[in-house]
């Protein structure tokens, strides 16, 4: 019995260890915005920050709608009908999820300027000129667009796997009381998917908030933009803090609105043997209407940025690649594996301490777990910052205490960027080997445990063997989001250090779009060889 104490304190210990991790920034962040604040937060108060909210909120409001409505859309029409490429599309529209929000950017604004292709063929073969506002797509409103393409897959993705769980009988009953395919959508596929819905959009909301890419490129002023200017600009952590402060309480107020949309409602049933739902068979102008709308949907969020994107990278490929570009490549790699590996070794031991200890205090752990993704990487990327700064200037005043010269190794090293990625990105792995634990149960913990295995044993003996799909699950999904970050790479990166994602923009900032096609490539098809694994670990683990 004191041995089984010892075993499981030290899970204990290490669950602690990380989840103050989580904790420490986040507390740095809210405390900053009751400290005096200096003449730059006054101006940026009076001035700038009404502008800052505006423009986030206008941003996220419209962009969260428009991904319900096509998301949704296109989950129900996958999931109710059968129609050409309906197997394809069913993992195919997932794929915008491969294109960094900032990358579709980049593609769609050089595809609609006045050098762009359609301009051009307008101009040469037609003799047509066009008014230049109706190509512009460097606004508020070509910003919702963007995101809109790119981030709609969340909804569809979460939807979808919703929907296909749900039993027949539910839309068999609807049609039996007269209601057609129009008001069963409404009036029961809505309602009873609201729930997934809503956690969807948040998922879209928070990715918004945490974008740095697509505002910057367009000149739009935003919280994310705003702390990088006030941090680079006017070198002042305050300011930045107090903003990223600003920015967390904004995200608290949303997270508390989905939770009262969301409200307490499930739909379980009745009886355990639950028929899903069987795709009905389209004909006529209604099959062709569908699949033009899925395959019309696939076409401009994936298929157009990708090859404009390969066109440019045709056209530059010779100039760019160099040892210094596979070095970007290896970078990415790398710092990607490192951190994704990491998060999933952490996220395994606090979920077994969560299993093994069901409490308020557990349950407590698993919720921190998510609160670094709820927190965009701006303001994480400041905090971090602020305390490797505390921790560098401690290491300083050891060295000379030794009389030795003094050193700053943490804040010039990858050991602050990976620290960050660990925070933001915890969340990601936790939850996927957390639904493995649930799914895979107790039983043969106990069982190993009975026969005299200690935790630790059979935790390496036993339960992870059980997890791999979770574990490999979790790796690609963390590996997918750190291949693509840009703020938390932007602001953290070491001297010297590059990624693709930051050389991407490197290039696009400085008016060399078609040199950031190459590595904007990369990352695409990285992350979609890596998508198309995960969903064939999906439909493995669901058949």
């Amino acid at each position: 019995m004191q041995q089984t104490k010892k075993q499981l304190n030290i899970w204990a210990i290490l669950s602690l260890l990380f989840v103050s991790i989580i904790l420490i920034p986040n507390f740095l962040i809210g405390f900053q915005l009751f400290t005096e604040p200096n003449e730059n937060w006054q101006h940026i108060k009076d001035y700038l920050l009404r502008n800052y909210i505006y423009n986030t909120l206008v941003i996220v409001t419209f962009t969260g709608i428009a991904t319900t409505i096509i998301g949704v859309s296109l989950a129900w029409f996958i999931t109710m009908y059968k129609f050409p490429l309906r197997n394809f599309l069913k993992w195919g529209l997932i794929l915008p999820l491969a294109i960094p929000p900032y990358i579709g950017a980049y593609a769609y604004h050089g595809l609609l300027n006045y050098t762009g292709v359609i301009q051009t063929k307008l101009r040469n073969t037609y003799d047509i000129s066009v008014n230049q506002s109706y190509f512009n797509i460097m606004t508020l409103q070509g910003a919702i667009f963007i995101f809109t393409l790119f981030l709609f897959p969340y909804v569809y993705t979460i939807t979808k796997s919703f929907l296909q769980n749900q039993s027949s009988s539910i839309v068999e009953n609807a049609k039996l009381l007269g209601d057609n395919s129009f008001e069963t959508f409404f009036r029961v596929i809505i309602p009873i998917s609201r729930a997934a819905i809503v956690g969807s959009v948040t998922l879209v909301v928070l990715e918004v908030l945490n974008d740095y890419g697509v505002v910057s490129y367009f000149g739009i002023q935003t919280f994310s933009t705003a702390i990088f200017r006030t941090w680079y600009g006017m070198k002042d952590l305050d300011s930045a803090l107090k903003l990223a402060g600003t920015l967390m309480f904004l995200v608290i107020f949303i997270l508390v609105i989905e939770k009262v949309i969301r409200g307490r409602k499930q739909y379980s049933y009745s009886n355990s043997k639950v028929r899903p739902i069987e795709p009905k068979q389209l004909n006529g102008i209604k099959k062709w209407f569908v699949f033009s709308y899925c395959f019309g949907i696939f076409t401009i969020a994936f298929i157009v940025p990708f090859f404009q994107l390969s066109q440019w990278a045709f056209m530059t490929y010779e100039k760019i690649i160099s040892e210094q570009f596979l070095t970007l490549i290896y970078n990415s790699v790398l710092v990607a594996s490192v951190a994704s590996i990491l998060i999933v070794l952490i996220s395994l031991i606090i979920a077994n301490y969560t299993r093994l200890h069901q409490g308020r205090f557990t349950k407590a752990f698993s919720k921190v777990t998510t609160l670094g993704y709820s927190i965009p990487g701006a303001a994480i990327a400041i905090a971090v910052i602020s305390i490797f700064m505390i921790i560098d200037s401690y290491i300083a005043s050891a060295s000379q205490f030794f009389n030795l010269d003094p050193v700053f190794v943490l804040r010039t090293s990858l050991v602050m960027l990976v620290a960050a990625y660990i925070i933001r990105f915890l969340a990601i792995g936790y939850n996927s080997i957390e639904s493995g634990f649930e799914k895979v149960g107790n039983s043969f913990t106990e069982a190993s445990r009975t026969l005299g295995f200690s935790t630790v044993k059979t935790f390496f003996k036993v339960d992870i063997p059980m997890l791999k799909g979770a574990i490999f699950s979790g790796f690609i999904l963390v590996f997918v989001d750190i291949l693509k970050e840009l703020p938390l790479t932007m602001f953290l990166q070491p001297f010297n250090f590059s990624t693709l994602a930051t050389q991407a923009f490197k290039y696009a900032n400085d008016e060399r779009v078609h040199e950031a096609a190459l590595a904007s490539i990369i990352i695409i098809l990285i992350s979609g060889i890596c998508i198309y694994f995960f969903h064939k670990v999906l439909d493995r683990e669901s058949s």
